[in-house]
C-alpha cells in the first residue's frame, strides 16, 4: 500500500497546488494550462474565452463484456506498468475469448496513476470514447515501451498523440482532451477513492466478485473464475 499512498499524496498535492506538473511539461499537456498559468497570469486570455470545454465521461469505470455477467473482474492497472502490459498482451485475450465473449465474465478496468505519463495515457483512452476505450488501451499497452522510450515528457506527449491519431482522433480532439483539467482531476479522484477502498497496493491487482487477488497466470485465473461461477450458479 505504501507506493499507492505515496503516489496519492504526491498527486493530490500537485493538483491542489498552483503549479501542476508545470516544470518540464510540454505545452498543451495537463499541468501547463489553467492550474499552472493562473498563478502567473499567463493563459488568462485563454481562460476568459467562450470556447466550449470538453466534459468528463459520465462513468470512469470502463466495462468490457456483459454488464449482467455473474463474475466481475475489477482490474487495477497503470498504463506505465510493464506487468500490466504483460497481462493485457498474454492473459486478457484468453480470458476474453473463453469467458468474456460467452457472457460469463465482465472486466471493469480502473486506472492507477504512478506518474504524469500514466495520467496522460488514461486521459487519451477516456477521450477516445467508450466504444474505442479498450482498443486504445490495448495500443497503449502493446506500444508501452515505444511511447515511453527515453522518459522524456515531450517525446511521450508526441507519441501519445500519434496513438490518438491512429485511433481516429483529430488534432483538435487531442488538444481538447489534454487541456481538460476537469477530466484529469476526476480521474485522479476516482483512482484515489476506488484504490483506497479496495486497499490496492500494486499493479496489476484484481478484485473478483469482491475478493482481492494479486497478478496471476491464466491458469490461476481459470481456477478462480470457475470457483466464482460455481458459487453463483453461472456455469
Amino acid at each position: 500500500m505504501k507506493r499507492i499512498l505515496t503516489t496519492l499524496a504526491v498527486l493530490s498535492t500537485l493538483l491542489i497546488g498552483s503549479v501542476w506538473f508545470a516544470e518540464n511539461t510540454p505545452a498543451g499537456m495537463p499541468g501547463y494550462g489553467a492550474a499552472a498559468a493562473q498563478e502567473t497570469g499567463a493563459g488568462q486570455a485563454a481562460a476568459d474565452t467562450d470556447a466550449p470545454q470538453p466534459e468528463k465521461p459520465a462513468s470512469l469505470d470502463m466495462v468490457l463484456g456483459n454488464p449482467d455477467a455473474p463474475v466481475t473482474i475489477v482490474e487495477y492497472a497503470s498504463f506505465t506498468c510493464p506487468h500490466c502490459a504483460t497481462f493485457h498482451r498474454d492473459v486478457l485475450p484468453m480470458i476474453k475469448k473463453n469467458y468474456v465473449d460467452s457472457g460469463k465474465v465482465k472486466l471493469v478496468m480502473r486506472e492507477v496513476y504512478f506518474d504524469r505519463f500514466g495520467l496522460w495515457a488514461g486521459m487519451l483512452a477516456h477521450c477516445s470514447g467508450e466504444t474505442r476505450y479498450f482498443g486504445v488501451a490495448d495500443m497503449l499497452f502493446r506500444k508501452q515501451k515505444e511511447w515511453l522510450a527515453g522518459g522524456n515528457p515531450q517525446e511521450a506527449a508526441d507519441n501519445l498523440r500519434k496513438i490518438g491519431r491512429a485511433a481516429g482522433m483529430s488534432d483538435d480532439d487531442l488538444d481538447a482532451c489534454f487541456a481538460n483539467e476537469e477530466l484529469a482531476r476526476a480521474l485522479i479522484e476516482h483512482y484515489r477513492t476506488t484504490a483506497g477502498a479496495d486497499e490496492i497496493d500494486g499493479t496489476p491487482s484484481f478484485v473478483i466478485n469482491g475478493q482481492k487477488y494479486p497478478n496471476m497466470s491464466y491458469e490461476d485465473f481459470v481456477k478462480v473464475i470457475e470457483e466464482k461461477l460455481s458459487e453463483t450458479g453461472g456455469n
